[in-house]
């Protein structure tokens, strides 16, 4: 089985590009916290590409920024290819099936104000009373 589930903040926008065929692919680099720290005590993270295809990627294009949240679900890839150099290079990213957006984009740091939480009409949950922020340490 090769199942991939990762939460982290995007390292920049994500970029929209539209195959010959008229498929749509969105990647970007996700930054996910290692669960332990250095010798230091200071927090690590991984810069994992990310590489989302169809209407999930329409949705990620037009809903996502830098620094916004997500928790992914897909699968790990490896391939490989021939640079122009004659080397054989290696790439490893994430083909996401799967994106649940873990935070309204005001919340998000950096965002500007006025946004809404990236769907149309906003999320539903606002009579539920105030948000409790996410609490990235989990106790198992």
């Amino acid at each position: 089985m090769n199942k991939v589930i990762l939460m982290g903040r995007l390292t920049k926008d994500p970029e929209v590009k539209y195959t010959q065929a008229g498929k749509c692919v969105c990647t970007f680099t996700m930054a996910v916290n290692r669960p332990f720290k250095d010798a230091d005590g200071k927090s690590e993270a991984d810069f994992i590409p990310i590489v989302v295809w169809g209407k999930i990627a329409e949705l990620c294009g037009n809903s996502c920024h830098k620094g916004h949240r997500l928790l992914l679900e897909g699968r790990l890839q490896i391939r490989n290819y021939d640079a122009k150099d004659g080397t054989k290079r290696w790439v490893t990213e994430i083909i996401v099936n799967n994106v649940e957006f873990i935070e309204r984009r005001s919340d998000t740091v950096g965002s500007t104000a006025g946004r809404d939480n990236g769907y149309a009409g906003g999320s539903g949950m606002e009579s539920f009373g105030t948000a409790v922020p996410f609490d990235e340490e989990i106790p198992f």
